[in-house]
């Protein structure tokens, strides 16, 4: 009788997610394969490749994660009792790389760019972001409801002021000279000033 070889257990899938974003903000997303991961989570990266598909799901599925962790604190910030104009301070702080090399965002800018040539992943960037601009379109709405914003249709603006913090969050993200948090919030709070505060 052949006896069945033990086969070692999957990897809860939380444990390689954050596995996967460890490896992501040590060595940038160019350095991370199937094989290393694998390895650092006492598994072969084709065992991976079974569970995920494709380095893409993979990639896509720990954004999802990262993504639900952060919508967490986005969502008490959004719920807190402080005026609408703190809360959106907040979410532009909170929405923003913290500085090149951010794991998250380096994750995003990764999905943004093999977006174009899958669905699968492009279904799923804009699923997450949409939860993003709901809630963004919810706090503008009351800002509105208030007084504390100005008459704008929230629904436009908050196009506008998400295309805004990608544009600030992306030279971040690379580490281009000049950018950093501090300054592209100074940008963000010239522009809501302008464009958004009730005076």
């Amino acid at each position: 009788m052949v006896r069945a070889s033990a086969r070692r257990p999957a990897r809860p899938r939380e444990e390689v997610f954050a596995t996967a974003m460890a490896a992501i903000a040590r060595q940038g997303l160019a350095g991370v394969t199937m094989a290393a991961l694998g390895k650092e989570l006492g598994m072969s990266g084709g065992h991976l490749l079974y569970y995920f598909g494709s380095k893409d799901q993979l990639l896509l599925e720990t954004l999802r994660w990262s993504e639900s962790q952060l919508g967490e604190r986005r969502r008490e910030l959004l719920a807190g009792d402080a005026p609408a104009t703190a809360r959106l301070r907040a979410f532009a702080a909170l929405y923003l790389p913290t500085g090149p090399g951010d794991p998250r965002w380096t994750l995003w800018v990764e999905v943004w760019g093999r977006s174009q040539a899958s669905e699968e992943i492009r279904a799923g960037q804009v699923e997450i972001e949409a939860v993003w601009r709901e809630d963004l379109v919810a706090l503008l709405r009351e800002g509105v409801r208030v007084g504390e914003f100005r008459e704008v249709d929230p629904e436009r603006f908050a196009v506008r002021l998400g295309a805004l913090l990608d544009g600030f969050g992306t030279p971040i993200v690379v580490g281009l000279p000049g950018a950093n948090p501090d300054a592209a919030l100074g940008h963000v709070e010239d522009y809501l000033r302008e464009a958004l505060l009730a005076r």
